[in-house]
This record gives C-alpha cells, sequence and structure tokens, in this order.
C-alpha cells in the first residue's frame, strides 16, 4: 500500500480531482498577498505571552482574552519556533501580516524536504476545531457511522465502505463493508466534472452539521440507495474480538481501530478474555488504525509480550528538537494510565498480559503513528511482529497538540525511537506478506483475505496465496488499488502525548 494520505478534513475531492497527497492543512492554506522577507528573528517573542489573545474571542470561554489577529499570527509563528521539531526548516519567506487567518500562516510554516522516496518528509501538519478534537477523543464524531476507503483516484473513481459502526445511521440502514459509492445527493461521485458537483460531494461525505443525505450505492453489482442523517456517532475503538481454533492452538483476533480515552478500558478488557482462554497467538487487525495516544500504545505492547521482557526497558524514546528539554522514556505501562472517558477504567488498574513471544499485525498503508509505535516498541525489545497486509504510512513522529483561540494546532514536535534506537521508517514498514485488502468478507472473518493469510504464514511460514486465490482478492480491487487511502481527516493518523 502507498503512503500517501488522503485529507478529509478541507476540500478532500478538490485534492482528489487534480493530485493527492498531503496530511491536513485547510482551504484557506494560501497567502492573501505573495510572500515578502520577514522583519528577522528579533520579530519573535515568547508564544505564552500572546497565547489565547483573540480576535474574536469566545463569549462562553473563560480562557481567551480580548487581541487582534496579529496577536494570533504571532502566537502561531512563535510557537512553531520553539517545538517544531524541524523549526530551522520552516520557510523564512512569508510575513505574517500577509495572511488573512492565522491557520493560513501555520499551513505555510513547514519544513519543504522530502524523504528518501521523494515524498514530502512532513505530511501531518494540520488544524481542528478544539471542541471537534475533544470530541473526537472521548470516540464522538460527526457523521453517519462509516469509513469510506478510496480505491481509485482518477476517474472512474472508487470508494468502498471499509467499516461500519453498529447501531450508526449507515448499519441502520443497512450498508455493509464492501459496498461502492456511486452518488451523493444526486451527483455522480465516480465522473464528477467540476466544482459545483465537487461542493455537493464535500457537503455529503463530510457534513458540518446534523442533517440527511442521499447516497446511492451499488452491492454486487445492484443498485442501492440510501438516506442517512448525520448525528454525532460515538464510535467504538475495539471491534470483532474472535478467538480462532487451530490445529496448533487458540488465536485470539481483534480489531484496532484508534488510540482514544475509551480504547484503553475496551483493549484491557478485550486482552483479559484472550488471557483467560489461554491464547496462544494473535492477530492484531490496525489495517485502518491511524494512531492516537502514545500511551494506548504502550499499554497494549505490554499487553501482548508481558514483564517477561519489557520490565525496565523503553516501549518509546521522543526526540524533540534542540530547544525542547529531553523527556523520560515512555515506558512499557503495566498499569492503566486513567483516560477520561464515559467509563473510565481507574488509574493504576493492573493490566492483563498474554506474553508472547511474537505477534501479527494485519496493515496497510493506513497503519499510521501510534500503529507504528506498536511494532516498532516491541522490536525494539525483540519480539517477532509479522505484518500481514501493506506497507505502512510511514510516521516515526507525534504532536503535543495546544490549542488556541478555538483552533487546536498540529505540527511534529517529536521522533520517536525504540529500545534499540530506530525510528527511521518515514517511507513507512515493509510487509512480511504482501495482501491486498479484501472488501467481500468482514473483518474478523477467517475467510478474509488478510487474515487467511496471517493464519497461513502461521501454520506454515508461507507467503504463498491459497489455492485459486491471487493477491487481488477483490473484484472490486485494481492495480490502482495499492495506493487506497481512507476518506478520514488527518487527526485520525497521528502519534500524541498527553501533558
Amino acid at each position: 500500500m502507498s503512503s500517501l494520505r488522503f485529507s478529509a478534513l478541507a476540500v478532500p475531492l478538490v485534492w482528489l480531482l487534480s493530485a493527492c497527497g498531503g496530511g491536513g492543512g485547510s482551504s484557506d492554506s494560501a497567502p492573501v498577498v505573495p510572500p515578502v522577507t520577514p522583519a528577522g528573528p528579533a520579530a519573535l517573542v515568547a508564544s505564552s505571552t500572546v497565547a489565547n489573545r483573540c480576535a474574536a474571542p469566545r463569549g462562553d470561554n473563560s480562557i481567551d482574552k480580548p487581541g487582534t489577529l496579529l496577536d494570533e499570527l504571532t502566537w502561531v509563528r512563535s510557537w512553531i519556533d520553539e517545538t517544531y521539531l524541524w523549526y530551522r526548516e520552516v520557510p523564512t519567506t512569508y510575513q505574517a501580516q500577509s495572511f488573512a487567518t492565522a491557520i493560513a500562516y501555520f499551513d505555510v510554516l513547514k519544513t519543504t524536504a522530502t524523504t528518501a522516496s521523494g515524498k514530502p518528509k512532513d505530511q501531518f501538519h494540520f488544524t481542528l476545531p478544539t471542541a471537534e478534537w475533544e470530541a473526537s477523543l472521548n470516540g464522538v464524531e460527526l457523521g453517519y457511522g462509516m469509513l469510506l476507503a478510496l480505491t481509485r483516484t482518477t476517474p472512474p473513481r472508487k470508494a468502498v465502505i471499509s467499516i461500519v459502526e453498529p447501531g450508526s445511521p449507515a448499519a441502520l440502514a443497512g450498508l455493509r463493508r464492501g459496498d461502492v459509492l456511486q452518488t451523493v445527493d444526486g451527483v455522480d461521485f465516480v465522473n464528477a466534472p467540476d466544482a459545483a458537483s465537487v461542493a455537493i460531494l464535500n457537503a455529503g461525505l463530510f457534513p458540518k452539521a446534523q442533517g440527511a443525505h442521499t447516497l446511492g450505492l451499488s452491492r454486487n453489482g445492484a443498485p442501492l440507495s440510501v438516506s442517512l442523517t448525520a448525528v454525532d456517532v460515538s464510535t467504538s475503538a475495539v471491534q470483532n474480538e474472535r478467538i480462532i481454533d487451530t490445529p496448533t492452538g487458540k488465536v485470539g483476533y481483534l480489531t484496532f481501530n484508534t488510540h482514544n480515552n475509551v480504547a484503553e478500558r475496551q483493549l484491557v478488557e478485550t486482552m483479559g478474555r484472550f488471557q483467560a482462554a489461554g491464547i496462544s497467538d494473535l492477530v492484531l487487525d490496525v489495517r485502518y488504525n491511524g494512531g492516537g495516544y502514545l500511551d494506548v500504545a504502550s499499554e497494549l505492547a505490554y499487553m501482548i509480550a508481558g514483564p517477561q521482557v519489557t520490565t525496565g526497558k523503553t516501549f518509546e524514546q521522543v526526540l524533540f528538537n534542540d530547544k525542547t528539554r529531553p523527556e523520560a522514556p515512555v515506558p512499557f505501562h503495566t498499569q492503566s494510565q486513567g483516560f477520561p472517558a464515559q467509563n473510565p477504567l481507574p488509574k493504576g488498574t493492573p493490566l492483563p498480559s498474554l506474553g508472547l513471544k511474537r505477534v501479527t499485525l494485519l496493515t496497510t498503508g493506513n497503519t499510521c503513528s501510534a500503529s507504528e509505535a506498536i511494532i516498532n516498541g516491541l522490536r525494539g525489545v525483540d519480539v517477532q511482529v509479522n505484518l500481514i497486509g501493506g506497507t505502512t504510512c510511514g510516521k516515526p513522529y507525534g504532536f503535543y497538540p495546544e490549542p488556541n483561540c478555538g483552533t487546536t494546532y498540529f505540527a511534529v514536535q517529536f521522533q520517536g525511537v525504540n529500545a534499540k534506537g530506530f525510528g527511521d521508517f518515514a517511507d513507512g514498514m515493509v510487509p512480511t506478506c504482501d495482501v491486498a485488502d479484501d472488501y467481500q468478507h468482514a473483518l474478523g472473518d477467517a475467510a478474509e483475505g488478510m487474515l487467511a493469510a496471517a493464519l497461513r504464514y502461521r501454520s506454515s511460514g508461507s507467503c504463498t496465496p491459497a489455492m485459486g486465490a491471487t493477491r487481488l482478492l477483490s473484484s472490486m480491487e485494481s492495480p490502482a488499488d495499492t495506493v487506497t487511502r481512507l476518506l478520514r481527516p488527518s487527526h485520525k493518523e497521528i502519534a500524541i502525548r498527553r501533558r
């Protein structure tokens, strides 16, 4: 799978019609006037002196103080200079007064360097309304409760439902994994011809407010039309828990979708059941997991490997720029960290552990950040980690998200390395067995292509497909599917640390 990203935050289908890529940003990212030479380093002030000084203070927010647009612009530039990992590589050809918004200024304050493969080194620079960010941490997302995978980026485009959240509007309408998008509110998604059509598609696929939209889809070639109302959907971090009996022992399987506040309890309860069942192997499906809290990743890595190999070891050491005080390494957490959630696990609860010396992860180009940290952290303590699927997205970086005047800013502030000092995977982690996503089977079905390949590799050590199978497991796939992207916002593809 390609590690190119597809952002659903700002104007995703405009990008789709021209060039795919990036990793965030906003629709007002261009300067209002051509850039000019800035005043120089002397113009920078401590970001704390202008923090929360807002041109339009929120009336219901005690943090905001009266300020100006220049205060917001100054805060953005100073905060980048203080905390951005590659602050020395930020272009110096932009002046704050040239921008109409702080977000537009922020969007250009990043490195222009590229990786060894030629992709931008920083694909992860983005912003989000603070209220939306805080809701997402608790697993609440405005939408229909489904995740679309874009498997063909040029006309005729193809977007396939990859996940349907139980109890969501999409689930109640009878939508399933594998349904193919055709139209949105009467506009042809497959061959959207102009900007006006794209605007309708964006409004229907990424609604900003609750409301109904009509989607046309196809299922096995048959047309299907549904009316969906966008609502606040509570999403599950863990789904499809299974214990699969094999001739050589029990194999646990779970789909793990995000490292957020609600993930801790769900993971601990699932791993506790796996421990009680005496599973001998684990298949962790993170093919759509873009990341989240590193503390959750550390907890899960500990629960996989157990104390025998993790005691006293580093899960991840975070490396900052030379202006930031070093921090102690992130250990393998043996106890719950106490994430705020509707039904939180009390902080300090001992975690179950499986004591596995090997684990299999199902991955794609949409497996990012904290999910990659699990792989790297376990390999750092010599746990065998097999990857079945595609090359991961390549994001050994993370954030301390910072709110200011109603917007939360995400700029790369650290790189993570494991106990062996390795963290150089900006072009992704290559799979042990290269297997395409299989949209014709449900996740957790032992016949699903990637899970079947994982079970086969476990028993035979071979990546050879089963009789009659090929890498292109579905009639809905083509060679273009090697650049499959999820239609999801950039904040779903991050590694973050809590303060």
